[in-house]
């Protein structure tokens, strides 16, 4: 009986693994989501297309959209794995812990860098307004704040963990107000 006593027990304080934020060396994203890759972590870059001029051509790359920033999916005992990754700086802390990141934020992301939308990043703070979801369109079922900036309409995703928000040119006609 001893042991069916310790098998729930276990499984409760197992936890499934959460996503983390981690900061890279500068122009080192790339790199370092294949490293990730490599050692068997679960990352995500999020990727978006821009077109790139020099003198003779012009061509469409992709570049990291939240500069230094990736995000893995691991549980706690493998943040020794991620720290001695090359090209890591650190987990975002919180009071000195890394803070986990919700998953509907991690979907957002994803949501976004495969939209046709135009996308702006900054880390400006604003002030909490409607909240929002995108009910037409290539964004449909994202969720977020609206604030108006410059006579426009624009969607704001806050991801307070790391500090930046996302900012995202679409029509008010898309956009439906949901209550809190």
């Amino acid at each position: 009986m001893g042991n069916t006593d310790q098998s729930p027990q276990k499984s409760v304080r197992s936890k499934p693994p959460e996503w983390y934020a981690v900061y890279t060396k500068p122009h080192a994203e790339k790199q370092v989501f294949n490293r990730l890759e490599e050692a068997g972590i679960e990352a995500f870059l999020p990727l978006q297309k821009t077109i790139r001029q020099w003198s003779d051509r012009k061509k469409i790359v992709e570049k990291p959209l939240l500069s230094s920033y990736i995000f893995v999916r691991v549980k706690r005992k493998q943040f020794p794995t991620v720290y001695r990754t090359y090209g890591i700086v650190k987990f975002v802390t919180f009071e000195g812990n890394p803070v986990p990141i919700p998953r509907s934020q991690i979907d957002n992301l994803r949501l976004l860098v495969n939209s046709d939308a135009e996308i702006e990043v900054n880390s400006e703070k604003y002030e909490p307004g409607d909240r929002v979801e995108v009910m037409s369109g290539s964004l449909a079922g994202l969720k977020g704040e609206l604030t108006g900036k410059g006579g426009r309409k624009r969607m704001i995703i806050r991801i307070d963990e790391i500090g930046k928000n996302i900012i995202v040119k679409i029509p008010a006609t898309f956009l439906k107000k949901i209550k809190t």
